[in-house]
């Protein structure tokens, strides 16, 4: 990972000589000629160090440490000083700098400072991320993406910075990679938590009807509302409205959804997250998607990553999976043996997280070899038929029952207020034999 390295100083040459020595060490050195124009451009999220002079025009390198500590008061800022003013870098450094270098210095000098304070700065992002993970796990609501790759990791950053922010926003990827949960998450951890979280699934209703699902029915007489009171827009409110599938709008509802996003009007509308999974721009250069509404959502973009890219994750995310099914229905989770691990890490998951989740639930109601044999690909259903739902309790309900009494059917007769009949073609009919559950 390239770090990044602020230069705050008003003498040029002395700019152009840090960041020339920065940029051949392979850091990202970014050069400012005075302190305010490096305060617009500063956020909590700074990852890197900023090296500030003391002594600047306008405002003073103490001035700028003052008010950048009152972004973050944990950011690592080195104060650049001459001789003459080592006390006044000791009072900075009491202050909430992390270090000063008194000029001249050498190169070794300057980079040791410079790692150290990155290292300082990794060290608090990582924990306050260890922070915000736990206190999101805690709190009501659905749980953030799980895993540890540097893909999800720094997913979960932008999600934490962007629930707050009333911009609308656009996220791409694949199917089954976790979109509409983050845009949950973003709601319901966000300011707009007491409001309505309305998702439409533009893929799933007809294009003739689309217009007036998300409009509604327009009504004689004016009005100066763009949208109706029987639309989903107007349910959403000063919500969020989450359009999944969003380019299977039709064009002119694509350009009137542009035109509420542009407007003026003072009346209050959702905030728009929208999701795809294909290339927009590709859609937009092909004359499929309107140009307008693109410019608007691809502003602020989040990417997601296919599960194949990030196969660290697999095993994490199987065995949540595990455990929160075997929550859900009482009975003891499934474990992983080394040749399972192997298996699953070189699998492709077409069908990315839903995949690999479903995969899971069966494995867990219906045991490993069901799992094993279903051929699990993209044309998979996204939800089960009720029917199949019970099946798969009641498979979970037997195969717990035969566990537990170690195959003995008539305990299990009288557990479950079986007929002796009927229990023999449960048995049969899910595949289960009471000599495998022997003790």
């Amino acid at each position: 990972m390239t770090h990044e390295v602020w230069i705050i100083d008003d003498e040029r040459s002395i700019r152009d000589s840090l960041q020339q020595t920065l940029d051949i060490e392979g850091y990202l050195a970014r050069a400012f000629a005075s302190a305010p124009e490096a305060l617009d451009a500063l956020t909590n999220t700074f990852e890197g160090v900023i090296i500030s002079d003391i002594n600047m025009p306008k405002m003073s390198g103490l001035a700028f440490l003052k008010h950048a500590l009152q972004i973050d008061a944990e950011l690592s800022v080195v104060m650049l000083t001459g001789h003459g003013d080592i006390s006044t870098a000791v009072s900075a450094m009491r202050d909430g700098a992390y270090d000063f270098l008194e000029k001249p210095f050498s190169t070794d000098h300057l980079l040791d400072v410079i790692r150290r304070g990155i290292d300082k700065r990794q060290l608090v992002l990582e924990n306050r991320e260890l922070k915000r993970e736990l206190e999101t796990h805690s709190a009501p609501g659905p749980r953030i993406l799980v895993g540890n790759s540097e893909q999800i990791k720094q997913l979960r950053r932008s999600l934490f910075h962007l629930k707050n922010l009333d911009c609308d926003l656009l996220m791409q990827g694949e199917r089954g990679t976790g979109k509409e949960l983050a845009a949950r998450f973003m709601h319901d951890q966000g300011t707009r938590q007491d409001e309505p979280f309305v998702a439409v699934k533009c893929r799933q209703v007809p294009e003739a009807l689309l217009e007036l699902e998300l409009f509604g029915p327009e009504q004689t007489g004016f009005s100066t509302h763009p949208f109706y009171k029987n639309s989903k827009l107007a349910a959403a409110g000063t919500g969020t409205l989450f359009l999944d599938g969003i380019e299977a709008l039709p064009r002119h509802v694509q350009a009137r959804l542009a035109n509420i996003m542009t407007s003026d009007n003072t009346s209050p509308r959702p905030r728009i997250m929208a999701s795809t999974r294909v290339d927009l721009t590709n859609s937009v250069q092909q004359g499929m998607f309107d140009f307008g509404l693109y410019t608007i959502l691809s502003a602020v973009s989040v990417p997601f990553s296919p599960l194949r890219e990030r196969g660290e994750d697999v095993i994490t995310l199987c065995q949540n999976f595990f455990r929160t099914t075997a929550s859900r229905f009482g009975i003891a989770p499934p474990s992983l043996k080394d040749e399972h691990k192997a298996s699953l890490t070189q699998h492709q998951w077409q069908g990315n997280i839903t995949e690999l989740r479903n995969f899971a639930e069966r494995w867990v109601l219906m045991g490993e070899q069901q799992a094993m044999l279903s051929d699990v690909s993209l044309q998979e259903k996204e939800h089960d038929t009720l029917v199949e739902r019970i099946q798969k309790v009641e498979r979970a309900i037997l195969s717990d029952a035969l566990n537990r009494h170690s195959g003995r059917l008539k305990e299990i007769q009288s557990e479950l207020g079986l007929a002796r009949k009927t229990l023999y073609e449960k048995l049969k009919k899910y595949g289960l034999d009471k000599e495998n559950f022997k003790a």
